[in-house]
């Protein structure tokens, strides 16, 4: 493992992550710092899976998905924050911290520059596996890749779509892959990250940090600063009507609906 590499690597998502601070800090939108952090990732994750000491066919795998991940992950993210009013999740976190809003924001993006760091960790170790590429794991974890890939960006185009919809103010999206889970978005990116450790296994004892990213996503995602947060804003501006889509479909996992999601309105309540 190349340490010094890492190193590296993490002071440099250190510095871009407060970078982050200062233009939110400047422009009062908080979906630049997503937008930034994932690009942030990507860079990351591709100068890992340069410098790393696998195979180039490996490298040049483990590096293409996550540059597509970062580069379609931060284009959706940046053409809905341009223009568009605050984030909901970082409204809520700055208006509950008052006074000392800066200073915590500052500290929750160091945060998640932490964050960035494993799941660059687990790129790196996806790219530094030296065993033959196209083992049976690779295949599984290049069809969980683009699966999760694939299944985002449906996601992230059918919300973008109800969006322009008339009932889109008062409603909430039951369109496509939203009917099976109430955050369809945020189950496939939790997926994507379950490819690299599929990719690392194998290799050096310390190939199993790469479980570490897809553990912390779901965790985050799930119990921090992804569905809580939202959920809680739905509830406030939808109510009932969210509140009824929590009673019939999963929060995470795609599943089948409830037997009291029979809807006569369709598709948009």
């Amino acid at each position: 493992m190349d340490v010094y590499l890492l190193v590296i690597i993490a002071i440099g998502l250190s510095v871009v992550m407060a970078g982050a601070w200062a233009i939110q800090r400047a422009t009062g939108l908080s979906g630049w710092i997503d937008t930034i952090w994932s690009l942030t990732v990507g860079a990351g994750g591709i100068a890992a899976a340069i410098f790393a000491d696998g195979s180039f066919s490996r490298r040049s795998l483990v590096l293409m998905l996550v540059a597509i991940w970062s580069l379609r992950l931060a284009s959706h993210i940046g053409l809905r924050t341009r223009g568009a009013k605050e984030d909901p999740r970082y409204a809520k976190f700055i208006e509950e911290w008052g006074n000392s809003a800066p200073r915590r924001l500052f500290v929750f993006l160091q945060v998640q520059a932490v964050a960035a760091f494993v799941l660059v960790l687990a790129v790196y170790l996806a790219a530094a596996n030296d065993g033959y590429l196209l083992r049976p794991l690779d295949f599984l974890a290049l069809a969980v890749g683009l699966i999760a890939l694939c299944g985002e960006a449906a996601s992230d185009a059918q919300l973008a779509r109800f969006r322009k919809s008339p009932g889109a103010r008062t409603g909430v999206c039951e369109m496509g892959l939203w009917r099976y889970s109430r955050h369809p978005n945020y189950f496939f990116e939790w997926l994507f990250w379950c490819c690299f450790p599929l990719f690392a296994l194998a290799g050096p004892i310390w190939s199993w940090l790469s479980l570490l990213a897809p553990m912390m996503m779901y965790w985050l995602l799930v119990h921090v600063s992804g569905i809580p947060p939202l959920e809680d804003y739905m509830l406030r501006t939808r109510g009932a009507k969210f509140l009824s889509l929590q009673q019939r479909v999963n929060a995470f996992f795609p599943g089948p609906r409830s037997k009291s999601s029979f809807n006569p309105n369709g598709d948009i309540r």
